[in-house]
């Protein structure tokens, strides 16, 4: 049903998102995360079904836990900076193009098996690829 007065809809900036780790995972401090299938913070990779939320903020070792019993604030809306691949490296001709996640430290100018997109290319330096996940 469609508004028929002003409504005070709650609201949050999506730049930083409390996210719970996947059952049997660690999350490593400034590694690239990715949400899986159920929902729950894995490492990054080129894996089905997983889709990159952004950079986590702390570390958590869940190897011993179940879904969602510990969470990592994951940053995103962001530009990034995560090693260039070496067997498909990101060059200034990628910018404003999509890059694909390698692992969960390193970016791709090619998608591998499952295509899984890291974000946008922003920048390519010596330290690597600056990518803008969000």
């Amino acid at each position: 049903m469609a508004t028929t007065a002003d409504r005070n809809t709650p609201h949050k900036d999506g730049k930083l998102l409390e996210v719970g780790v996947a059952a049997a995972t660690t999350i490593h401090a400034g590694a690239m995360v990715a949400r899986n299938s159920a929902g729950y913070l894995v490492p990054a990779a080129d894996a089905a079904g997983l889709a990159v939320l952004g950079m986590a903020e702390e570390a958590a070792d869940n190897s011993g836990g179940a879904d969602g019993d510990l969470s990592v604030p994951v940053r995103r809306k962001r530009a990034f900076r995560f090693a260039n691949s070496a067997a498909n490296p990101v060059t200034l001709a990628h910018l404003g193009t999509a890059v694909y996640v390698e692992d969960d430290e390193t970016v791709a100018s090619a998608g591998g098996t499952n295509s899984i997109v890291a974000g946008t290319c922003l920048d390519v330096d010596s330290g690597g690829v600056w990518v803008e996940i969000g």
